[in-house]
């Protein structure tokens, strides 16, 4: 039995197997289609949904309404962490998420969102659309049934948000802290209590204690969100998402069924919306950060022995993920990207703008 056949079948069990069947094949009227989109963030959560409802708007607007996306925040069909599957198995047509958290069904995931020390956003394009990903994307969304496109990205991520400074290492043993995907996986190497929630659920989580750290994306994002409230400590470069991406997937035998322009117009509208999504986290993120320092937050980096360690966390969690065939192939297709691309932004921007910096005061 392949892997689509099993989920269909299995994947929600008995009652909601039967109202996913129910909302399988896509609403018609007078030759025009809608498709159901849900997504893994609340409605309003600064930037991420943005995305999620502008790549919904712009497939609508680009197909004048022959196509209509219908977008379903967390919760309003189905739990923020249970739309994976409700799109393998039929109960809805495409998600709005954030890869990474999905590394259940399969750790590769994890490279679509981000993984610790790895791509920045240019980064991460330069592979997706000239060195592989996008086919590699392809090729493990087609195991789950999936047709799959990058469609947002939030830039490099903070370090977050906790309860008391961060001197070494040591200070993560025992500490409760949200962090999804393969850096949550790490910060548990060392010592960590990782938490994954959805981002809807992190404020009162923080709140209430039952957290007492969380990443969640950047300045302008975690202003909107209200930690500051809570504590005033906050890392501001993190080692676990140095240039996030986030995903649209359509069911594939729902893609399969549109017409070639129709698919056309889903795969421009995603990349439409994460060059756009990009430079909306990039351009609130220096106001916001000020705010938040002018309001009492203070902004810190972790010290090197952090960063060392958190290193070799990674590594290990890496290692651990190589034996599975798939898994290596995209390591080493992503690696081998990263360290072309890094070794000419290094030589040209990175060169700039330190000389800008340095000419300019």
């Amino acid at each position: 039995m392949d892997r689509r056949s099993f989920l269909t079948k299995t994947a929600l069990g008995g009652a909601a197997a039967a109202g996913a069947s129910a909302l399988a094949a896509p609403a018609y009227a007078q030759g025009k289609r809608t498709l159901t989109m849900v997504t893994t963030w609340g409605r309003g959560l600064a930037g991420v949904h943005d995305a999620a409802q502008r790549v919904a708007d712009s497939i609508t607007a680009m197909t004048d309404g022959e196509l209509t996306i219908e977008l379903k925040a967390a919760g309003e069909l189905v739990g923020a962490f249970e739309v994976f599957d409700a799109v393998t198995a039929g109960q809805a047509d495409m998600y709005h998420a954030a890869d990474y958290y999905f590394v259940g069904q399969h750790p590769a995931y994890a490279f679509f969102t981000s993984v610790p020390f790895g791509m920045t956003a240019q980064e991460l394009m330069n592979w997706y659309h000239h060195a592989g990903g996008m086919q590699l994307h392809d090729e493990l969304g087609e195991i789950f049934g999936l047709k799959s496109f990058l469609a947002g990205n939030t830039g490099a991520q903070a370090g977050g948000w906790f309860n008391k400074e961060i001197t070494s290492p040591d200070d993560f043993k025992g500490l409760k802290f949200r962090m999804p995907g393969l850096g949550g996986k790490a910060l548990g190497k060392l010592g960590a209590s990782v938490q994954n929630l959805p981002g809807g659920e992190v404020y009162q989580a923080l709140a209430s204690g039952a957290i007492d750290g969380t990443e969640w994306i950047g300045p302008w994002a975690d202003e909107k969100a209200g930690f500051q409230e809570i504590t005033k400590i906050y890392y501001t470069a993190g080692f676990h998402e140095p240039g996030a991406g986030l995903s649209l997937a359509t069911n594939r035998d729902v893609f399969d069924s549109l017409s070639p322009a129709h698919q056309k117009v889903i795969e421009i509208a995603s990349a439409e919306t994460h060059q756009w999504n990009l430079a909306q986290f990039l351009a609130n993120n220096g106001t916001a950060l000020q705010r938040l320092a002018s309001s009492g937050v203070k902004v810190l980096e972790f010290p090197d022995s952090v960063w060392d360690a958190m290193g070799d966390a990674s590594a290990e969690v890496h290692a651990e993920n190589l034996g599975d065939e798939f898994y290596a192939k995209v390591f080493d297709s992503y690696s081998t990207s990263m360290v072309s691309s890094s070794d000419w932004i290094t030589k040209s921007e990175s060169a700039y703008r330190a000389q800008r910096d340095r000419v300019l005061g």
